[in-house]
């Protein structure tokens, strides 16, 4: 009988396995292959430190949308709306706001990679930013929830896999420069007011932007059509805390790789136009690590950045017919039966749309891939502390059962996290309207 129960257990945590993964595929995107990698260029590990500490703070947060969702059947948004009714008002502004720039960002990021294959090297990255868009809206229009979670599996498991044997093979050949002595000191030093404009990007999307704790709530009620089985909070939280883990442990691996292969020379990886990011990022890499590297290098740098094109395609629009079928009065609003799916599908088409014309409008104006992506992640960051209290107010009060709600430990660490959030918005605001420190 226990063999049983037991054998019955891990059927029931695969089943609930799912919307954690694809949380990860959102977050190993712009923040771990341009961020984090970039960290390591420049400062060496000086960072490593703080990209835990994003991560470890910003976790209570993240983590609120499943446990919301297997304690009481609800969406986070029915949990916002019952909370506050302006809570729902404020994460549609903030979406429609950030939504198409962010989901062009991602997918521009992706077509710039494609320019390393030599059959696609002579296309534009925009062109093929654009292709990589509308793949994955055939994806999501015609193969629906399931065929999103099945690809987002393959796509994390490859870019681990292949991130991971990249930076094993550097650890064992070792570092092109004195990288082991920027744990203590690196030159040139992060800590200054002149490398907020690198530092809250960083943060904006470590591992990802906070508003995310909606999405993994959205997933798990297609998960559990998917799979006819509802995850109980312990089924629901190993699967939040299966993705978050492979979030944190790819963002260290990156870290290490451009450590490794670009401390002391990669200072220019982000500069000049849009096409040299990607020309730059393989170059380096491959220069360290034998002509080889391409074949691992480029295949994990577009799995991540697919991934995350495609999920955030699905969730920013899921998010707000979500909220569109709440204010409506549907029943279910999250179930996407006839007239959600149609919601649903409407506002993946009008968000394709809306990033395909910010493309063709960033090429005409000559907009980078650092200030694209990076001016995404820095508005991510400056809303972070609006979601972070609509988050932790929500999961602390009705309809959660008390005994469900956040003990002693995880509200102190939420309180810690809101004041991190919230001191460096304030610092870079100050910093960017008045010139705090020059």
């Amino acid at each position: 009988m226990a063999m049983e129960a037991a054998g019955s257990g891990v059927v029931a945590l695969r089943k609930s396995i799912g919307p954690g993964i694809l949380f990860a595929a959102a977050c190993i995107g712009g923040s771990h292959l341009m961020s984090s990698t970039t960290a390591g260029a420049r400062f060496g590990f000086a960072l490593v430190g703080l990209i835990v500490l994003t991560n470890c703070l910003k976790y209570p947060f993240l983590r609120v949308g499943s446990r919301f969702t297997a304690v009481t059947g609800l969406s986070l948004l029915e949990g916002f709306q019952r909370r506050n009714p302006a809570y729902p008002a404020i994460y549609l502004l903030v979406t429609l706001a950030t939504g198409t720039i962010t989901i062009a960002a991602v997918s521009f990021v992706a077509g710039d990679l494609l320019t390393n294959v030599p059959l696609l090297s002579a296309l534009s990255s925009y062109g093929l930013a654009i292709a990589v868009l509308l793949v994955s809206g055939l994806v999501l229009l015609f193969g629906q929830y399931r065929l999103l979670d099945r690809l987002s599996k393959v796509l994390v498991a490859l870019l681990t896999l292949l991130t991971a044997v990249a930076a094993a093979t550097l650890l064992m050949r070792g570092p092109v420069g004195d990288v082991a002595s920027s744990w203590i000191s690196s030159q040139p030093s992060p800590w200054t007011i002149a490398n907020l404009a690198f530092l809250i990007p960083l943060m904006g999307w470590m591992p990802g932007p906070i508003e995310l704790c909606v999405w993994p709530s959205l997933w798990m009620f297609s998960r559990a059509r998917d799979t006819q089985h509802t995850a109980s909070l312990a089924e629901a939280e190993a699967d939040f805390n299966v993705g978050y883990l492979i979030s944190l442990i790819t963002a260290v691996l990156f870290v290490i790789l451009g450590a490794y292969t670009m401390y002391g020379t990669g200072e220019g990886m982000l500069s000049g136009s849009g096409l040299s990011f990607a020309k730059n990022l393989i170059r380096l890499y491959t220069e360290a690590m034998g002509g080889w590297a391409a074949w691992v290098i480029i295949p994990a740098a577009f799995a991540a950045m697919f991934s995350t094109t495609i999920t955030c395609l699905d969730a920013y629009p899921r998010s707000i017919a979500a909220i569109q079928g709440l204010w409506l009065g549907d029943p279910t609003p999250e179930a996407l039966q006839a007239q959600q799916r149609r919601r649903f599908s409407l506002w993946v088409v009008i968000h394709l749309m809306v990033a395909i014309g910010a493309l063709i409008w960033a090429r005409s104006g000559g907009i980078t891939v650092p200030q694209f992506v990076f001016g995404a992640m820095t508005g991510s960051f400056l809303t972070a502390p609006v979601f972070a209290w609509m988050a932790m107010d929500t999961i602390n009060h009705d309809p959660v059962p008390p005994e469900h709600r956040y003990g002693l430990g995880m509200r102190a660490l939420s309180w810690i996290g809101l004041g991190f959030l919230s001191g460096f918005s304030l610092l870079f605001i100050a910093n960017a309207f008045f010139g705090l420190g020059g």
